[in-house]
């Protein structure tokens, strides 16, 4: 009797396609699903669902392969959520929202169809069962490759049912992988931007696709809210932004906070850009089922997908949301970003987005 029938996510690249042949390897029946979750109107695709690439890889690992169009969820659960988010001065992670609602809710989706036992995913992180009967995630060995951030609002019913096969591999060992196994894919770059931003930047594409009025030019201003000069609309910037602002004093300011309801955009030194505090809603937990209402826990946080995360403790706050107390100032904490908790064994405690922050 052969093992488990296990739904690949293939988008194109190379992690996917040595996640397929892994497991086929390794006895598993598999077949590669790519979701087609975007395309623009000259035609192109998304770059996390390259269907000519997957097919390829499919037919060289020899597996079934089918692909579905998801577009529609894609636009619903990602792409308007990022606009409206731009738009009132936050800086989304399309990416999570993505993972979540998107690749995770349609594999499963289609793993059911298809009588699927697991569905799996390149992406380099553990899926571990801890001892209270939880699922959650542990960063990969080689931590410039985890991706755990990314992945913090998966569901206990997802992770269930989720093999992650490259927790403990390098990229390059990776690739050697697929260049032995004969995949094109081999030496494919991987993907760095926006997977729909395929021109220009996010601001044009904000831009070009988003039905409402863009907030239009407004007043720089400094914590005191003198005018510094006029910026080009709160779209165009982030927190922590310091190139790119057009107005000049001689001396590095940065955006230290955007103001959607007035339209400002407040400019101030490096220093003011850290704070001690942050306050997440939307909140998911992984390893625990919540905090205790005046429990305190201790913890690493990771504010956004490159930061190395930083001594803090976590508390349960109003309406659900959860208070960060960082032991150290953080910099340049981002609302609509999200911040990540991990315990001391690297495991997801649990994760929220970015509302506020407090000096």
């Amino acid at each position: 009797m052969g093992k488990n029938k296990v739904i690949v996510g293939m988008s194109g690249g190379v992690d996917s396609a040595v996640t397929a042949y892994l497991l086929k390897q390794a006895g598993y029946e598999v077949i590669g699903v790519t979701l087609r979750t975007w395309q623009a109107d000259e035609g192109q695709g998304s770059r996390c669902c390259d269907i000519d690439d997957a097919r390829a890889a499919a037919d060289r690992i020899g597996i079934r392969y089918l692909s579905f169009n998801c577009t529609a969820d894609f636009q619903r659960y990602v792409v308007d959520p990022f606009l409206e988010g731009y738009r009132s001065g936050i800086t989304p992670n399309p990416c999570i929202e993505c993972n979540r609602y998107v690749k995770w809710d349609k594999l499963l989706y289609y793993a059911k169809l298809l009588e699927g036992d697991y569905i799996a995913t390149g992406h380099y992180a553990y899926v571990v069962k801890l001892d209270n009967g939880r699922y959650t995630l542990k960063k990969a060995l080689h931590s410039e490759k985890d991706q755990t951030y990314m992945l913090y609002k998966l569901t206990q019913e997802q992770l269930a049912a989720t093999l992650m096969p490259l927790g403990s591999y390098t990229k390059s060992a990776v690739r050697k992988i697929a260049e032995e196994a004969g995949l094109a894919v081999a030496s494919k770059p991987d993907s760095q931007e926006i997977c729909f931003v395929s021109n220009g930047g996010y601001a044009d594409y904000i831009k070009d696709n988003s039905g409402a009025v863009l907030p239009g030019e407004g007043f720089f201003v400094d914590d005191s809210g003198k005018i510094l000069g006029r910026h080009k609309g709160i779209v165009h910037y982030t927190v922590g932004q310091r190139k790119g602002l057009g107005i000049a004093f001689g001396y590095p300011v940065y955006v230290k906070e955007i103001r959607s309801s007035t339209n400002e955009i407040v400019l101030s030194d490096e220093q003011s850009l850290y704070s001690s505090e942050l306050f997440c809603r939307d909140v998911n937990f992984m390893s625990i089922s919540g905090l205790q209402p005046g429990v305190p826990v201790r913890c690493s946080v990771k504010i956004r997908y490159r930061h190395e995360g930083m001594p803090a403790v976590i508390t349960a706050a109003d309406n659900g949301s959860v208070k960060v107390r960082f032991e150290e100032p953080a910099k340049a904490i981002t609302p609509g970003q999200s911040a990540v908790f991990y315990n001391e064994e690297d495991e997801v405690i649990g994760g929220g987005v970015i509302a506020g922050t407090r000096q």
